[in-house]
């Protein structure tokens, strides 16, 4: 089964999960906060998100064009410009990651606590 036959599959059996799993994965995330700042065009936010391939970051981009979270605007001028945006959609989703963003940020010594509590008792 191909990709793409997998992906509709995937669709079909739990569309929220596949939702769920494109704002929620790594590059989804940052893409995501980025944009709620601020539109971006491709090179941007690649720099503004960092590490992240030019593949991996179109792929993110169109899957989340896709889910209705992103805007792409092609502009036709010479050299062509694109811009990325968030939808209201977009927006939504990027709010809550943004709260669970700000949880980890606050809680991160508890689960570095935890994280050693853990690892001591297994050596």
């Amino acid at each position: 089964m191909g990709v793409s036959n997998w992906n509709v599959a995937g669709e079909e059996m739990c569309p929220h999960r596949l939702v769920l799993e494109h704002v929620t994965s790594r590059w989804g995330v940052l893409i995501l906060i980025a944009l709620d700042e601020r539109s971006y065009r491709f090179s941007e936010l690649r720099r503004h998100v960092g590490r992240v391939s030019e593949k991996m970051l179109a792929q993110t981009l169109q899957t989340l064009e896709r889910d209705g979270l992103v805007h792409r605007d092609a502009k036709p001028v010479i050299p062509p410009r694109v811009d990325y945006s968030l939808t209201e959609l977009g927006r939504e989703a990027a709010e809550q990651v943004k709260a669970l963003s700000a949880w980890t940020d606050r809680r991160m010594d508890d689960v570095q606590e935890a994280r050693r509590a853990y690892d001591e008792a297994r050596s």
